[in-house]
């Protein structure tokens, strides 16, 4: 049986899905304060209504948290192989000790109990976000390095952390493999990572920004994740990137995907500064949750760029383009409204 977690996210619910559909047994553990009809949900951008029951009743859900030992133990009885999916994404410096806390240490029980159990293989998802730029290199590929001294986001740095644990664990005999998505888009989520995108442009978003950095679509993600975890390769990692694109021209899809205007105002540092501050203030009288830290401002204005070619040479891996991939969700964003 495999075991997914993060199933009830982006990347999770589609992995389900992918995997029911190829006859595996599928067990998902979720937390109490989640929404299982998000992934049935899902289910239905792909499926018949009557398929979408039959699937989604396959699953064997199980409650479970990152840093309950006991229920994680009791998750992984008669487990073969592992997706580690889940994990906690935030800017917000007040997040920082629950984002340790639930992608390392999280990160690190699943490791222990793939160890302890004999699990066959282990596929975790991380992020484009542990990768830094080597000098001299134009691209970022597997062969980067982590500079620590680097003014990192405190998610970066949990997913770094993570991403040792999972190295720790191929060392003690976990064959394994860690995927480096890029900012992942596909439909189902419009609160939360690029769905917000989607959400903001409909309601008339004014401005963006001029960053360049790696896009995937969530389809991509869960092929690359069950193609890698099939075959005979283990204690390799991947960059997972379609396109390295402007944010300005990925707004521009998103906008003709979803009958709306484009942003046509760039947004400028000062602008970002300012509304840190405001940010900060809001946090400081109201407890808001801040979308940014000071620290990642610099961030918004970069130009990063990500080779995929390690996993398109070796698995012949093929990308669907990022423009195909907004125009599916944004006809599914459509439909839902």
């Amino acid at each position: 049986m495999i075991l997914v977690t993060g199933g009830t996210g982006l990347v999770g619910s589609h992995l389900l899905l992918d995997l029911l559909k190829a006859g595996n047994n599928v067990r998902a553990i979720y937390r109490k304060s989640s929404n299982l009809l998000v992934v049935k949900k899902v289910f239905s951008y792909y499926l018949s209504s009557e398929e979408t029951d039959l699937y989604f009743n396959r699953i064997d859900w199980q409650e479970a948290d990152l840093n309950d030992i006991c229920a994680l133990t009791k998750a992984f009885i008669g487990i073969t192989s592992v997706y580690h999916s889940a994990a906690m994404i935030s800017f917000d410096p007040s997040d920082e000790k629950a984002l340790r806390k639930i992608n390392i240490e999280g990160t690190a029980n699943i490791v222990n109990l793939c160890i302890s159990g004999g699990i066959k293989k282990l596929c975790f998802i991380s992020s484009i976000a542990t990768m830094d730029l080597t000098p001299g290199e134009n691209e970022i590929s597997e062969n980067f390095t982590w500079y620590q001294e680097q003014n990192h986001s405190d998610y970066a740095i949990s997913k770094h952390g993570a991403e040792i644990e999972v190295w720790r664990g191929s060392q003690e005999g976990v064959p394994v493999i860690i995927l480096n998505p890029g900012i992942i888009i596909g439909p189902g989520f419009w609160d939360s990572g690029s769905g917000q995108i989607f959400k903001r442009i409909d309601a008339g978003l004014n401005y963006h920004f001029p960053k360049t950095t790696g896009f995937v679509g969530v389809r991509d993600v869960v092929c690359a994740a069950i193609c890698t975890m099939d075959s005979s390769t283990k204690n390799e990692q991947y960059i997972v990137v379609a396109q390295n694109l402007e944010f300005k021209k990925v707004l521009e899809m998103i906008a003709e995907s979803i009958d709306k205007p484009a942003p046509k105002k760039p947004l400028k540092p000062w602008m970002v500064f300012i509304g840190w501050i405001y940010q900060f203030i809001t946090a400081m009288l109201f407890g808001k949750k801040r979308q940014i830290a000071k620290k990642d401002m610099k961030a918004l204005f970069a130009h990063t760029f990500y080779s995929n070619q390690k996993i398109v040479k070796e698995f012949n891996f093929k990308f669907t383009p990022v423009q195909e991939v907004i125009h599916q969700t944004g006809k599914i964003f459509r439909g839902q409204k």
